[in-house]
């Protein structure tokens, strides 16, 4: 579920509220790409770092795991919406990513087909072989290695046949 931007702001502090404002729609397009990696390692170490004190806060609840520490700061009152904050500017930052290396590979697919036209316009012809008989023996025949069969071409199948045969009384008889 989304979270409104100011919504967002109040549960950060000045510093994370900058660093998240910048991924949000008019700001993250003029990013440039070691801009958004910097920004991906920053917002994945902060997730982390939310993750990390959730699951502490989840098990001082249940009893497993004393206090670390005498208090939490008072930002950190709400681990689990901060780090819901921190991935949802990450699955941005991640969805720009992919937009740029689309525009990338687009932007080099239009390139390549504007060479290969201007090289087929320019009117070079490719040199291609002869295509006339030439001298040769032409394929060699390979001895089978298989030896003779021993039944008799008579025999074949019938093994099968009497069989069949047998299955056949068999159903006759009930």
């Amino acid at each position: 579920m989304s979270v409104p931007h100011k919504a967002e702001l109040s549960l950060l502090d000045h510093e994370d509220g900058q660093l998240i404002a910048k991924t949000h729609h008019p700001a993250i397009h003029d990013l440039t790409r070691e801009e958004l990696q910097d920004m991906r390692t920053r917002l994945r170490a902060l997730r982390d770092r939310e993750r990390t004190l959730l699951r502490q806060k989840l098990r001082e609840i249940r009893g497993k795991a004393e206090a670390r520490g005498t208090s939490f700061p008072g930002t950190a009152d709400q681990p689990a919406k901060r780090k819901q904050v921190f991935a949802n500017a990450l699955k941005r930052v991640n969805s720009e990513f992919s937009r740029l290396r689309k525009i990338e590979g687009r932007q080099a697919m239009t390139e390549s087909a504007k060479r290969a036209l201007a090289l087929r316009k320019s009117g070079e012809e490719f040199a291609r072989p002869a295509n006339s008989p030439t001298a040769g023996k032409g394929a060699r025949a390979i001895p089978s290695k298989r030896g003779k069969s021993h039944i008799a071409g008579s025999r074949i199948g019938s093994t099968s046949q009497a069989t069949r045969k047998a299955q056949a009384a068999k159903d006759k008889r009930g």
